[in-house]
């Protein structure tokens, strides 16, 4: 390979990570849902991967805040609900990074990402 090839690669490659980092910022105001109970419990996360905020229906409470149903379905529903968010921010993410890395190529360069 020549020491050109070397230099266009190595600015190629920079510019690809400057995108990323870029890519990576903006997913931070990007949000998903994940829901579960019917709409019950719904958990939103950014695209980084980040809780930031879980609501909790009315509906599962009841009057008062004297539940309509067991702390334990509660907690199944909140975890439920966080860990299908959490898919859709992870999902969201790959399709934002494969758009500036042409697809699969983090896969082949760990560490970028």
């Amino acid at each position: 390979m020549k020491a050109n090839n070397v230099g266009d690669l190595l600015k190629q490659a920079t510019r690809m990570r400057k995108d990323m980092d870029k890519v990576q910022e903006e997913l931070k105001s990007r949000y998903v849902e994940g829901r579960a109970g019917g709409d019950l419990v719904q958990a939103t996360v950014n695209g980084q991967q980040e809780l930031v905020k879980v609501v909790i229906s009315p509906k599962i409470l009841g009057p008062g805040g004297d539940g309509k149903v067991d702390r334990e379905l509660l907690e199944d529903l909140i975890v439920a609900a966080v860990s299908q968010g959490l898919e859709k921010s992870k999902a969201l993410m790959k399709e934002e990074l494969e758009k500036v890395t042409g697809g699969g190529l983090g896969g082949m360069l760990p560490g970028l990402f």
